[in-house]
């Protein structure tokens, strides 16, 4: 079923020796890479602002713990989403992977998985994730498949604006309307406003992340923010971290959230701050590092949300 191929198995930007690329039999293994399971950081990227309106949303209903069948299910339908929107974004790239050196060994660039075994993995994964996301009230279904919509279009973006950075943000953080949708049946302005803070924060993550290819999307005619701002790219970097955590601001005055909630946002600026002090956007690796560490931010404003929500 796997095309035979010179190209390595191991991907560039993937930590090596992952636990993917020890434990996972040769057949699975390109398709477990296709998914990005060995590069876990877009899943939790994808899920945090799920239950960042989770939790929010908890505060609104009067606090306790946040329900953790949903918890469960935005974990679950984060990975198999992520994984299918990497495979469409795959299958769009072929060319452009196979020319970037970062990218040039990923599974259909490589030739080790072929586009239509490809689109028929993609079409099982969206089953699964549609499965998952009729758990949730009908509100919550009809708005999580409006997303599609953005989904699709993504992986097409980075040809024809320097702003395919906004359109990630626009996909990544849906999850922030739904984590409160899948509470309280609606939306209202706090969501919204987490929902747009998002929006900003991926707008910093994925032009800090874009600084690594700089020199081959050039060369291929793709675009990004990291080309469009260059070496002005910190000030810039700054006005996003600003709005997001003015926007997440919003969300907590909103719900009149307690001094927690306020303590995990400010350790998030704090966070924000340290990202742009060690900002180098000539040194790639240190891009990827700091790309990384935004787990951490999102864990750390979650932390504040959840523990305002149990005192409450």
């Amino acid at each position: 079923m796997i095309e035979n191929s010179p190209q390595p198995a191991h991907i560039a930007d993937a930590p090596r020796g992952n636990w993917v690329e020890r434990y996972c039999r040769p057949a699975l293994l390109p398709y477990a890479q296709l998914i990005r399971l060995d590069r876990p950081i877009g899943w939790w990227l994808l899920l945090l602002p799920c239950w960042w309106g989770l939790a929010l949303g908890q505060i609104a209903a009067g606090g306790g713990m946040p329900n953790f069948w949903h918890a469960a299910l935005f974990l679950a339908g984060a990975i198999i989403m992520r994984g299918a929107g990497c495979v469409l974004n795959d299958m769009a790239d072929k060319d452009f992977d196979a020319a970037v050196e970062r990218t040039r060994a990923r599974p259909i660039a490589s030739g080790r998985v072929s586009r239509q075994q490809a689109f028929v993995f993609m079409a099982l994964l969206s089953l699964v994730g549609l499965v998952i996301l009729l758990q949730f009230n009908w509100y919550s279904v009809v708005l999580g498949a409006a997303s599609l919509i953005i989904v699709a279009v993504y992986p097409f973006m980075k040809r024809f604006t320097h702003w395919p950075q906004f359109v990630l943000g626009l996909a990544f953080n849906w999850g922030a309307l739904l984590g409160w949708s899948a509470t309280h049946g609606s939306l209202s302005a706090a969501p919204i406003a987490l929902y747009v803070g998002g929006i900003f924060w991926t707008l910093a993550y994925d032009t800090i992340y874009a600084h690594q290819d700089k020199e081959d999307d050039i060369l291929i005619g793709i675009k990004s923010t990291a080309l469009l701002f260059g070496e002005n790219t910190r000030p810039w970097l700054a006005a996003f971290f600003a709005l997001a955590m003015i926007c997440l601001g919003l969300a907590l005055l909103f719900v009149n959230a307690g001094i927690l909630a306020w303590a995990g946002l400010a350790g998030a600026a704090i966070h924000a701050l340290w990202q742009l002090r060690n900002f180098d956007h000539a040194d790639g690796n240190r891009c990827l590092k700091l790309f990384k560490s935004n787990r951490m931010l999102g864990l750390i404003f979650l932390s504040g949300l959840v523990l305002d929500s149990l005192m409450q």
